[in-house]
């Protein structure tokens, strides 16, 4: 090794860096909001600084002390007044700008909060370009005013403002880019607030948000089908929870922790989903199965645990086993500790077992106090049991055929992470690592298959268009060959629970039947998986429709807009090629776009959207509503071509 090279891979003293607390925040934002990104998804980083800045309010008003707060949203600026108690004076750059100190790690003045030890409010701070926070408390008020987490000035003195705290800021365009707020994400936020936190009004941009009936609210005004009996509301302390039966199908249940909405679930929507289950189950004494009972099933669980554990700092899923932990204390206050040294720690029920305990108890008294929906509730239960048997014996005839055949080893080309030991023995986390392509033709999924990461990334290959799920019964589905196949290869023959792939990727050309293929296999998942895309696991990839090249630079460009760009900025000398299918796109150029380089556009499906309506629109009867649609929003292959080719 040469003397230039040892150098520059020493470990030494000046190897070490401390960054302060603002730097380590901007170099690692993912570990504190878990995404950046432009405000096009509801997951992005912008939407979780306002959620942790309103979290902060919302905690005030579950302690007892604040009805209202007011939001207002102004050109990518936000600005947050609430009515509580307001930051200690003595503590409001503390609290807003050094970690690990805050009110949180107080119990008694945090009981049930959704904040993580004060953490989410130093993030906003150090990712926001412009941060203020006031504090106003019985006649005076202090705070301060900051850039990227750097102190600008102190602010403070006497004032005629009621008690609370205010809190302006706008997200760091170095970080999240041309961002924007997407009102739509934002109120539903608001609107999720309201539901679970009845007595407290929200006024966003000048509208107030307020339940009565908090859960029941929440379900009754998202449902978008006719129930097939009147919801169910159960109140306890510490939990709520709502449900009835619809005729789509899947399951659709909104689930809550201490008001923050858990998209992706958690321990307690795995208890109460066995609940439901064993409930019903118990109260008909039949051995009903599981997927039967919920089938169709809608409803909403909300719990109050405290110091809930999430799984990441965008707290979507509840990693709490238990409802409270707490070190067990001796008389003068310090930890009890045991033999061994380790802290004692004295906990609550699970998770598992207040849940259930809850439902069993409560769900069973309903059903006896409103006999009237009971054959109701059977004959739902009924239906699905006769379908699912029908449809499971279909299925298995088709499996042993195509089995028999070959066919299903032709059609997936599987990841190591599912058939070598080496890879299947690792821990179960590792399947968010895993992704499915699902392409049509020999040629794209050939090319796919040639560059993708063998270790996690699986390719199946569709023959042709499949059926139009929305115009078919379901045993027509299940009788065709190429779904059938595909539910297999996703594992999801029994429930989605067995999904073997995190991200499920529709790769498919950007021409015209390319797109009908798309859509054919979107109306898949939302008919008869609408979880699946509900949990985020359905993805479209985006594949550049444009190379761009001079004898220098290669651009890909996805839009016309995009080649319009790097055309101008090439300037000379360039040549422009139109991709029309993957299969068109060399192997060694592919293997870009399904990398870390690779753009996917999230399918969504929220709560209160309907699905048979969005089915109707795009796969139903050609209407004259879809024809002015598609000339409104879609370029035809002509005009991309023409478009300065």
């Amino acid at each position: 090794m040469a003397d230039s090279e040892l150098k520059k891979t020493q470990y030494g003293d000046e190897s070490i860096q401390t960054l302060e607390w603002n730097e380590h925040i901007r170099r690692r934002a993912g570990m504190y909001i878990g995404r950046l990104g432009n405000g096009d998804d509801p997951s992005d980083g912008i939407y979780v600084l306002l959620k942790e800045i309103i979290d902060n309010s919302i905690d005030e008003f579950s302690m007892g002390f604040g009805t209202r707060v007011i939001i207002t949203i102004d050109d990518g600026s936000v600005e947050v007044r609430d009515f509580g108690r307001g930051i200690p004076l003595g503590k409001v750059i503390d609290a807003t700008s050094k970690l690990n100190t805050g009110g949180k790690f107080d119990d008694s003045n945090f009981k049930k909060s959704v904040g993580m030890n004060g953490v989410g409010t130093k993030a906003v701070n150090a990712l926001s370009s412009y941060f203020y926070v006031e504090s106003f408390r019985d006649g005076t008020s202090s705070g301060a005013e900051f850039s990227r987490g750097e102190i600008v000035r102190e602010i403070g003195g006497p004032t005629t403002e009621k008690n609370g705290t205010l809190v302006r800021f706008t997200p760091d365009y170095q970080l999240f880019g041309e961002y924007h707020f997407k009102m739509d994400y934002v109120e539903s936020m608001v609107k999720n607030y309201s539901y679970l936190k009845k007595g407290l009004t929200l006024i966003l941009n000048g509208t107030p948000y307020k339940s009565e009936h908090g859960l029941l609210d929440l379900v009754s005004e998202s449902m978008s089908e006719t129930p097939i009996y009147p919801l169910i509301h159960l109140e306890g302390d510490d939990i709520e929870v709502v449900l009835t039966h619809g005729n789509s199908y899947g399951e659709n249940i909104a689930t809550f922790v201490n008001g923050q909405n858990t998209r992706d679930g958690g321990t307690h929507l795995a208890a109460y989903r066995e609940a439901i289950a064993k409930t019903f189950k118990d109260f008909f004494k039949k051995d009903y199965k599981p997927e039967d009972v919920r089938q169709g099933i809608v409803g909403a669980i909300a719990i109050q645990i405290q110091e809930p554990i999430f799984e990441s700092q965008a707290k979507i899923k509840l990693g709490s086993t238990y409802m409270w932990e707490k070190q067990v204390k001796n008389a003068d206050g310090t930890v009890k500790r045991g033999p061994d040294g380790a802290a004692i720690i004295e906990r609550g029920p699970t998770v598992r077992s207040f849940v259930n305990d809850f439902v069993a108890k409560n769900l069973d008294n309903y059903l006896h106090m409103h006999m009237d929906i009971v054959p109701l509730i059977e004959e739902k239960i009924k239906a699905s049991q006769a379908e699912r048997e029908e449809i499971s014996g279909i299925q298995k005839k088709t499996r042993e055929r195509n089995k028999k055949a070959s066919v299903y080893n032709r059609k997936l080309r599987d990841c190591r992470m599912h058939y070598c030991d080496k890879f299947a023995k690792g821990k179960e986390e590792d399947k968010f690592l895993t992704s499915i392509f699902i392409t049509e033709g020999d040629s794209a999924s050939g090319t796919i298959t040639k560059v993708r990461n063998a270790n996690t990334q699986a390719v199946f290959s569709l023959r042709g268009k499949p059926i139009n799920c929305y115009k078919e019964s379901r045993k027509k589905v299940a009788e065709n060959e190429e779904l059938n196949l595909l539910i297999s290869a996703l594992g999801i023959e029994d429930d989605i629970d067995g999904l073997r792939y995190n991200n499920i990727i529709v790769a498919t050309d950007a021409d015209d039947d390319g797109m009908h293929i798309r859509m054919l296999v979107l109306t898949f998942f939302m008919k008869y998986y609408p979880d699946i895309i509900r949990r985020g696991h359905v993805h479209i990839l985006q594949t550049p429709l444009f190379r761009v090249r001079n004898k220098k630079e290669v651009r890909y460009c996805y839009s016309p807009e995009e080649k319009e760009k790097a055309v101008k900025s090439l300037k000379t000398g360039v040549e422009i090629t139109r991709f029309k299918g993957l299969g068109e796109i060399s192997s060694s150029e592919f293997v870009d776009f399904i990398g870390e380089n690779m753009r996917l556009d999230p399918v969504k499906l929220s709560e209160e959207e309907s699905i048979s309506q969005i089915l109707e629109f795009y796969m139903g009867d050609n209407t004259m509503e879809r024809q002015t649609f598609i000339r409104t929003n879609l370029r035809s292959e002509e005009e991309l071509e023409d478009i300065n080719l």
